[in-house]
């Protein structure tokens, strides 16, 4: 059979033909990506948050000193000042702090106004913040840490509230912002 050059299907591929073979190249490529990212996930996978975290305690049978308030200002006597309180002041018998989620340390530092600090990075933007701790840090960037192990010693090490004696300064973000630690641990009943 011979295709004349006047007919309207031969004229239509010929205008548009370039057009066809590359929407069916996008086409094809679109097809294979999402069966290679379908195929390619493991069956035992796990979506983040898909699991509530269970916060463990930063440290035991802990009496809280200074609470969290990002509403109303408190007095810091040690700086003889009046100020908000991102994080809560801890004691206890025990010096022991502990980390409150499995997490990865991603700063050991010292600061003179807040002292030996360690910081671990958690699931789900969570990140928890250990500051006046006795200097010998257990502990070091990087480390793989489990709820419950034990990261630091309470000291008095923050000199910009040393008027509370020997603490430890907690503090909780999720996604780069302060939370409140009350909304996730009960500190309160220890």
């Amino acid at each position: 059979m011979e295709i004349r050059k006047d007919n309207k299907f031969y004229s239509f591929v010929k205008k548009f033909g370039v057009y066809i073979i590359a929407g069916a190249v996008v086409l094809i490529v679109a097809i294979t990506a999402t069966l290679v990212g379908v195929l390619s996930k493991k069956d035992n996978s796990l979506d983040v948050g898909t699991q509530p975290l269970e916060f463990g305690l930063p440290a035991l049978n802990a009496t809280v000193l200074k609470d969290y308030s990002d509403t109303s200002l408190q007095y810091n006597e040690t700086l003889n000042k009046w100020e908000a309180h991102f994080s809560v002041d801890i004691t206890s018998e025990d010096p022991s702090v502990l980390a409150v989620l499995d997490g990865t340390v991603s700063d050991v530092s010292y600061k003179y106004m807040t002292g030996y600090c360690v910081t671990i990075e958690h699931a789900d933007g969570f990140v928890s913040v250990y500051s006046s701790l006795a200097e010998d840090v257990p502990v070091k960037e990087g480390d793989k840490v489990t709820k419950g192990q034990k990261i630091g010693e309470i000291s008095d090490s923050a000199a910009g509230e040393s008027t509370y004696g020997a603490h430890l300064d907690f503090s909780l973000l999720q996604n780069g912002e302060e939370v409140d630690p009350n909304d996730y641990i009960s500190l309160q009943n220890k």
